[in-house]
């Protein structure tokens, strides 16, 4: 199963106003967008393929996560080591 992530740079300046750099078009005609920090764009993507190959036995074992903790702190908790992870980010 493939999937696809469409991704611009939402900018930030100095005075707080927002600029969508989106040099593919992904999002001309888009009326809302989600800024999120790049490390946890990658957590997200790591998750996504974490999910694809996971047996889900992990996921119920989980249980309720609280809302104040990070999402990067998933793929630890999930049982995946630092090697894990890395052979994740080559599936890029």
């Amino acid at each position: 199963m493939a999937y696809q992530i469409d991704n611009a740079i939402v900018k930030k300046d100095r005075t707080g106003k927002l600029t969508l750099i989106d040099p593919e078009g992904h999002f001309q005609d888009e009326d809302a967008f989600i800024a999120i920090k790049s490390d946890d764009l990658i957590t997200i993507q790591l998750l996504i393929n974490s999910i694809l190959n996971n047996d889900f036995k992990s996921w119920r074992e989980l249980g309720v996560v609280p809302d104040s903790e990070p999402v990067k702190s998933l793929l630890p908790r999930l049982g995946y080591s630092r090697d894990d992870i890395a052979q994740l980010l080559k599936g890029f």
